[in-house]
């Protein structure tokens, strides 16, 4: 670190390489260290320092305050008292019955010692066996003046003396410490709720680039300004640019929201504040606003820096939304978050970074141009962001000959980020279950299958009925797949129980899907409905399995008529959702807004939809029983089929892929 001679002579700021404000240090007061936060902090100096006082004085009064006469010999002491030679005694008594006397005579006189001296001196001590009534009135008939003491031993006096600084000690170390750790650890003492419990992570700890991130380039090129405000803000201030106050990032979970603000604090080589909307709101009033103070305090002294503030969407909700919007304390954190916001300078150079999957219902007056002045949409990946997030992912994985990585990002449609990373981690924990050197091909197929369909249940018990009628239900939707135009190709079929289900058909898309025309929600419908029609036309009755397809066949044709104005009688108007409520923050009404007739005339509409469906699939069955049967009973056998034993199947039974009339 340089000096601040230095320092000041330094430039404020230049691209690449970033200068601490003069005389100060970038380490943030409120950081532990991790043997602090595992232990819960340190022990209160202030008690340290009042033990260590009080122990000291009861040293100086135990060695350095006692009487220091001379200790004689019981004999010594009966001859000067039959001499009349003493005028007082002091009696202490000890709980073993023992005493020591300490007296007084009329003259000074030589005193011979226990170790044979001899001492001039007019006090003595000695110790005597027990002192009782009878020695106590012989000594007053002798004219002495007595008084008795009740003496302790040391160890008695020294837990009298520090027992209750102990307990004290003890119980804020183990009770209060401790319930500090379990608010958060993140405040040395549990007392301190106004600060706030951002994570500090310098410059130098950031090791996140934009090299690191994948799939979101738009986004990249966006905030890359940002990065060249805080590597270099004089650029912009010359000619009366301003800094952005504040940068919201939307997308869905997974997609690397967090990841891009760590990378803009990686790129521009500066402290990065990370901490949770939750972390702000507590059941105590007013503790929220304190923390929001005390986080864009602590920021301006570490400025340039960037705060994050994840799932800001806990403390960012509208204001005043009904039934379950309103919370003072809440609101209250908000406020003063928006006052704060608006407190910044072009001089302060913090930029505060937020994340959210629910923009819809942030307030607006956080919206606005002055707070967040940008917002930045991060979106799940296409197949060629697919394919650079699976390269940073296997950059350092040992892949075999076999692996294309541009076939797997083909073969993952839908997938976000987060989910490409697992898919990795799992394909990695396969092969090294299986003491493989190498990543493959299979391994890759087989965490896909996992991430897709769940984990196998191998060990699961199955009836031979109930596994035929798996079977069959299955067979049903891959052949009603196979025959409906416009429908997502089949990857796999399995009657091996994954996750909650006794078997599952995977589809993959042939292509990113960004909108859906009316003939491929027809067809999803149709595909859905596939396996209740197998199991009437089979076994001339329908079983409980089919609720989970019954139920989103119901809900696409619900929003075909409702959201989407895909009938024809009600028209391309929306009739809102009633299953919205008040509690998601915004003034969501729970009347409806259209008669009891068109009511009626929707439903009429959504079972008109599914019903035309279900009648497609049985046609589509009844005109490939054959078909149906001889996948059902390869399905017994085999457990699992892929799309080329499929098509072999449906080849080999003289069924022709295509559009049903």
């Amino acid at each position: 670190m340089q000096n601040q001679n230095d320092s000041e002579k330094a430039p404020k700021s230049r691209p690449g390489n970033r200068f601490l404000p003069p005389g100060k240090d970038r380490q943030s007061p409120e950081r532990t260290t991790e043997k602090e936060e595992r232990d819960g902090g340190n022990f209160p100096k202030f008690l340290v320092f009042l033990m260590l006082g009080l122990m000291a004085l009861f040293v100086f009064q135990r060695f350095f305050m006692q009487d220091t006469a001379p200790e004689i010999s019981y004999n010594q002491y009966r001859s000067m008292l039959g001499g009349s030679l003493v005028t007082e005694v002091t009696v202490k008594t000890n709980q073993d019955k023992s005493a020591i006397l300490t007296g007084k005579l009329k003259a000074p006189a030589r005193l011979p010692l226990a170790n044979g001296t001899v001492t001039q001196s007019d006090r003595f001590m000695v110790r005597v066996p027990g002192f009782d009534l009878t020695q106590a009135d012989r000594l007053t008939d002798s004219g002495v003046q007595l008084k008795v003491l009740q003496g302790t031993d040391d160890i008695s006096s020294f837990i009298m003396l520090f027992m209750p600084w102990l307990l004290f000690g003890t119980a804020y170390f183990f009770i209060f410490r401790k319930m500090s750790l379990q608010n958060g650890g993140a405040s040395k003492n549990i007392f301190s709720f106004g600060k706030s419990r951002a994570k500090l992570i310098s410059e130098f700890d950031v090791q996140v680039t934009f090299k690191d991130v994948a799939g979101v380039d738009e986004a990249v090129e966006e905030l890359k300004e940002t990065v060249e405000f805080l590597m270099n803000p004089e650029k912009f201030q010359k000619i009366g640019g301003k800094i952005p106050k504040g940068v919201l990032l939307l997308g869905p979970p997974g997609t690397g929201k967090t990841l891009m603000a760590k990378a803009i604090a990686g790129e521009a080589k500066v402290p990065f504040f990370s901490i949770s909307g939750a972390d702000f709101v507590e059941m105590f009033v007013g503790v929220g606003a304190a923390r929001v103070r005390d986080l864009f305090d602590t920021a301006k002294k570490n400025s340039p820096c960037i705060v994050f503030i994840d799932e800001i969407d806990a403390v960012g909700r509208s204001r005043g939304a009904g039934l379950g919007g309103g919370h003072d304390e809440r609101e209250q954190t908000l406020n003063q978050l928006l006052v704060e916001m608006d407190g910044f300078t072009t001089k302060d150079n913090v930029i505060l970074i937020a994340a959210t999957n629910r923009p819809d219902v942030l307030d607006t007056a956080l919206l606005r141009p002055g707070r967040f002045d940008r917002q930045v949409v991060i979106d799940k990946p296409d197949i060629r962001g697919r394919e650079a997030i699976l390269k940073i992912h296997t950059r350092h994985t040992p892949l075999a000959g076999d692996v294309d990585i541009a076939v797997i990002a083909k073969s993952t449609p839908g997938f976000s980020g987060a989910d490409l990373a697992n898919l990795v981690n799992e394909a990695v924990l396969l092969a090294a279950r299986q003491d493989q050197q190498t990543i493959t091909s299979d391994n890759f197929e087989q965490a896909r299958d996992k991430v897709l369909m769940g984990p196998e249940r191998k060990s699961m018990f199955i009836s031979p009925d109930q596994k035929q009628l798996t079977a069959y239900h299955e067979a049903g939707h891959v052949l009603v797949s196979k025959f409906t135009p416009g429908s997502d190709p089949i990857h796999k079929v399995t009657i091996i129980p994954r996750g909650r289900s006794l078997g599952q058909t995977a589809y993959l898309p042939l292509e990113d899907r960004y909108t859906h025309n009316r003939n491929y929600l027809v067809a999803m419908i149709t595909y859905a409905l596939g396996g209740r029609a197998a199991e009437e036309l089979i076994f001339k009755e329908s079983s409980t399995g089919a609720a989970n397809d019954i139920e989103k066949a119901t809900e696409i044709a619900r929003k075909m008529v409702r959201s989407w104005g895909m009938s024809e009688k009600l028209g391309p108007i929306n009739y809102g959702d009633s299953h919205k409520e008040v509690f998601l923050g915004k003034d969501y009404s729970h009347v409806r807004e259209y008669s009891e007739e068109t009511a009626l005339l929707i439903d009429i509409e959504v079972r008109k939809i599914v019903t035309e469906c279900m009648d497609n699939a049985r046609r589509i069955l009844l005109s490939h029983t054959k078909t149906l049967h001889a996948l059902a009973m390869q399905l017994v056998e085999k457990e699992s089929l892929d799309a080329g034993d499929i098509e072999a199947i449906i080849s080999a039974n003289g069924a022709a892929a295509g559009a049903m009339a």
